[in-house]
């Protein structure tokens, strides 16, 4: 997975499990990834070790990756948004209301 795709992964998944995740967990990974600061610039905003910033970030990957694995909810909508797209191309006015009324529910 090239870095672009790695980092727009774990932003979908972060969207999917941050509810589940500890504050520090939440908090440096909002930092990095939407504050977009490295590692060094977070540690020396919390007064920590750059090492420990890395190990919080590796911890929360995996704690996603094990979330999804589980679980699957970004899976899921993956694939309900490919199979909405499909429905999409159709012109029935019903089914489009219809795809209306399920994209509101995302």
């Amino acid at each position: 997975m090239e870095i672009l795709e790695k980092h727009e992964y774990y932003i979908n998944l972060f969207d999917f499990y941050e509810s589940i995740l500890t504050e520090k967990q939440r908090l440096y990974f909002k930092e990095y990834y939407f504050n977009d600061l490295s590692l060094s610039e977070i540690a020396n905003n919390y007064n920590i070790s750059r090492n420990a910033v890395y190990d919080h970030i590796n911890k929360v990957h995996q704690l996603l990756d094990k979330y999804e694995s589980s679980l699957k909810l970004f899976s899921k909508f993956t694939k309900r948004l490919e199979i909405l797209s499909e429905y999409e191309k159709y012109d029935i006015e019903i089914i489009k209301e219809l795809i209306e009324k399920l994209k509101g529910i995302e």
